[in-house]
């Protein structure tokens, strides 16, 4: 009777974990769908953003390029890490940290520096490797401005020349199901290569270096913004996949307890039922 109650504990609570599950995906499939509307309205205008900062930058001489746009030499890199602030979402979280790692084997001999924005990759991340700043607070309330804000402090550092290259390393809302980890040159300012080839003639109004000094810190405060959405987006979408699988092993797992539970206990049964049938016969002896 030991091993029946054994197994019965088992089964109470693969159920109760079987209902969590199924409660986090429902969450999750909720939040997932007003994250992928967010990010389906923004990426048109946020890639047509920095499709024309391309191009102007494309258009430019060197000497009018501003310190967003101007290559330097790169001896200091900052990886911008963006993951979440809670497991349970599969490998969404292993596969941006496993980015930054070969980012910064990539680099290997140039100073790299980590910027978190997420807890699961600060707490990593921080162990290993020199994580200059962790914003995971930003996800409590994700607005535009509030990730401006960071954008406007990495901005600043390589503005100051405390780093001549900064990438962003995310996940990618493709569906539910499929995630994409994404590196992208967040700094500085990638022109476009085939638009210069085409001559593109531009007519800047108001003056060439007004447009450079407000459209491309707001070009570059959006592509942030719209990386950490796709991130927001894309870690909904991997919590509800991982809550669904987890859900469908805790419905197999408790059937076959149920199933183990029933033979074992039709084994007791019987083995009852000989114990009496032999005492019977042997009173009959």
């Amino acid at each position: 009777m030991a091993n029946l109650k054994e197994i019965r504990n088992r089964i109470t609570s693969v159920s109760s974990t079987m209902q969590i599950t199924s409660a986090m995906k429902m969450v999750s499939a909720a939040k997932l769908k007003k994250a992928q509307d967010a990010i389906t309205a923004m990426r048109p205008y946020a890639e047509k953003l920095t499709e024309l900062l391309q191009n102007l930058s494309s258009s430019i001489e060197d000497g009018d390029s501003g310190v967003y746009t101007a290559q330097r030499e790169v001896k200091r890199v900052l990886v911008v890490a963006i993951t979440s602030n809670r497991g349970l979402c599969g490998a969404f979280n292993t596969n941006v940290i496993k980015e930054v790692k070969n980012r910064i084997d990539f680099y290997s001999g140039k100073k790299v520096a980590v910027f978190a924005i997420g807890k699961k990759g600060n707490d990593v991340l921080s162990k290993t490797n020199s994580v200059v700043a962790n914003k995971s607070q930003v996800f409590d309330q994700l607005t535009f401005d509030n990730v401006a804000q960071i954008a406007e402090e990495i901005m600043a550092v390589y503005a100051a020349g405390e780093y001549d290259r900064v990438e962003l390393v995310y996940n990618q809302f493709k569906n539910a199901a499929t995630q994409i980890v994404r590196t992208e040159q967040f700094l500085p300012l990638v022109s476009s290569g085939a638009k210069q080839n085409n001559s593109v003639d531009y007519l800047f109004e108001p003056e060439k270096e007004s447009i450079i000094e407000t459209l491309i810190p707001k070009s570059l405060k959006t592509q942030l913004y719209k990386a950490v959405r796709d991130s927001f987006a894309a870690e909904h979408g991997a919590r509800m996949t991982a809550m669904h699988k987890a859900t469908d092993n805790a419905t197999e797992l408790r059937n076959q307890l149920k199933l183990t539970y029933n033979k074992a206990r039709q084994a007791a049964i019987t083995n009852e039922i000989l114990e009496i049938v032999g005492g019977a016969e042997a009173l009959k002896g």
